[in-house]
């Protein structure tokens, strides 16, 4: 009789546990906000016409400059003299905080957005230079051209000649030497063929 009760109150206990344990989880699942729900888009300006939006993948082109939420202090400008010229990279595939690699999905050239984005999807809990611990970040974003990606991350870092995880006008140019002799209408002409 009394072991029957005792597994009878083991079997309750580790039910009442397990019950609550499933409920925590999917409290927590159907709490958590997928990283596209938690990052603020606006669109500032988007081009009537649109050939191409950007995807996961897409080579972008791109000035973007950093700031901020809490007091609107500037720590990032790809136009400063220091910086000077916009930056290459692939979407979607961590060469930028994932936070802007959702806020710049679906963009045309030409498009500009103000981003925001939570410390969890920027810099995270150790921050980064001048971002603090745990801050949100604020990206106002022009993107000038959109264009299809290496095929894969080997021709990615083919291209990527210095391993920084970034393209350069320079790297790009020489890696592709079919474009360095050409005008540009010719490399336009050659990019339609292919």
């Amino acid at each position: 009789m009394q072991s029957g009760m005792m597994w009878r109150l083991v079997s309750c206990v580790v039910c009442v546990f397990l019950g609550w344990q499933l409920g925590s989880v999917w409290a927590g699942a159907a709490g958590a906000a997928e990283p596209q729900d938690q990052v603020q888009i606006q669109v500032l300006f988007r081009p009537e016409e649109c050939s191409r939006k950007s995807k996961k993948g897409d080579l972008i082109n791109a000035h973007y400059d950093g700031f901020l939420e809490k007091d609107g202090s500037q720590f990032y400008c790809s136009r400063s003299d220091k910086q000077g010229h916009p930056q290459w990279f692939v979407l979607g595939v961590g060469q930028v905080i994932r936070g802007l690699d959702v806020g710049m999905m679906d963009m045309c050239a030409g498009e500009k957005r103000k981003v925001t984005v939570p410390s969890e999807l920027a810099f995270g809990p150790t921050g980064k230079g001048p971002v603090p611990p745990n801050a949100t970040v604020v990206f106002e974003v022009e993107v000038l051209s959109v264009s299809r990606g290496p095929r894969s991350m080997e021709a990615f870092g083919q291209i990527d000649l210095d391993k920084d995880r970034s393209l350069t006008k320079a790297e790009v140019t020489q890696s592709l030497p079919p474009f360095s002799n050409h005008s540009f209408s010719k490399r336009f002409e050659l990019l339609k063929r292919n």
